[in-house]
């Protein structure tokens, strides 16, 4: 059996984070949590709120709706009904993972998947906070030994601070670099001015990863604009594929994986259930206008659906049935997750769990690359 990787976890980091590790000279920039009057906790930036946070008890999604409509109607801030006992602490979300039979996992920000996109008007500030936030994370690595792997935190937005901070942070050992699914500055990421991004990522061996978070949204706003909810839209929760779909499309038929067949792509928290359709249609789609137009739009050795099977890692949820999936799609593309510790996630990051989902027993091959094999292979181990 390989090593169990968790593929989708979060560091629940404190939040003082931003303020404590953002460059002196870019304090006043630094993100903060505030309370308001009722004790409700706010992200914030020079005084303005961006967004309420919420108290997680892992699987248990209808305390956050308990929450939302507490603060509707007017009450005070309360904890949660459960805390976490391992919010963010390596040695003890470690200890999580060995009591649940779990090698690893990789973690992902939880405040950090909320904020960038508000801040897309002051890149100075967003460039700041990212690297505060990395960081934290390179003062953690020593003591996560091999069991946790944090993705750090980047922006295309300034390819001279985004290569500058891949080198700072695969130097110290990191392994993933999180950046938005979604166009930058109205660019594409097959546009040729993102090779450089790419090759850099190739260079330092790390892998670029998609994952929930606050991006530009991939829908015509009028498809949310009925919608109150400020930060997870149903719209936007139902369609999650729609923004990685289109990214990973782009930069297959624009010869992307092809020129860098070392890039690899990670997508998680993302659902998987899109893949198997979408790998037909984006063979069908590349054949037919190769066809009609006498020409691709680039050059490639492969089907396009093969690039994604070479580079192209899924995280697919345990009501997915990944089984299933890699029926349809290989088995070489999807990996497990938890979401621990969100309320949307498992209650404990178990894999046993996780397959006593699966729709139909796995062959051994198949639980080796779904428990961890696929996930290695982003990792690079």
């Amino acid at each position: 059996m390989t090593r169990i990787i968790d593929a989708d976890t979060h560091l629940m980091e404190p939040g003082s984070v931003y303020r404590d590790y953002i460059d002196p000279k870019r304090r006043d920039d630094a993100l903060v949590v505030v309370r308001d009057e009722r004790g409700w906790p706010w992200l914030s930036h020079r005084g303005a709120r961006l967004f309420r946070i919420d108290s997680h008890t892992p699987g248990h999604p209808e305390l956050i709706g308990d929450q939302q409509r507490r603060y509707a109607e007017g009450g005070e801030w309360l904890e949660a009904a459960r805390r976490i006992p391992d919010p963010w602490q390596p040695a003890e979300r470690i200890a999580n993972l060995s009591r649940n039979g779990v090698d690893a996992s990789i973690v992902f920000p939880n405040l950090g998947l909320g904020w960038q996109e508000r801040l897309r008007d002051r890149p100075e500030a967003l460039f700041a906070n990212l690297a505060a936030y990395n960081s934290w994370l390179l003062e953690l690595l020593p003591e996560c030994r091999q069991r946790l792997f944090p993705a750090a935190m980047l922006s295309l937005r300034d390819l001279d601070w985004f290569c500058a901070e891949v080198e700072r942070v695969a130097r110290a050992g990191c392994k993933l670099a999180m950046i938005a699914p979604a166009p930058v500055d109205g660019k594409a990421l097959a546009h040729p001015d993102f090779d450089r991004a790419w090759a850099t990522l190739t260079d330092h061996d790390m892998s670029m990863c998609f994952h929930v978070s606050s991006i530009q949204l991939p829908l015509d706003p009028a498809w949310y604009a009925l919608d109150p909810e400020p930060v997870n839209k149903l719209m936007d929760t139902a369609f999650l594929y729609l923004a990685p779909a289109v990214a990973i499309a782009s930069l297959i038929a624009h010869g992307k994986l092809e020129q860098f067949p070392g890039l690899r792509i990670g997508v998680f928290e993302l659902s998987a259930g899109w893949v198997p359709g979408f790998l037909m249609h984006l063979d069908g789609a590349f054949h037919f206008y190769t066809q009609q137009r006498g020409h691709p739009l680039a050059r490639l050795s492969l089907r396009p659906s093969q690039y994604f099977k070479r580079q192209v890692r899924v995280n697919a949820f345990a009501l997915e049935g990944a089984a299933n999936l890699m029926d349809l799609a290989g088995r070489e593309i999807f990996m497990w997750g938890s979401d621990y510790p969100h309320a949307e996630g498992m209650s404990q990051p178990s894999w046993p769990k996780y397959q006593r989902a699966q729709p139909r027993a796995l062959s051994d091959d198949e639980a080796n690359a779904l428990a961890g094999g696929n996930a290695e292979f982003l990792l690079s181990l």
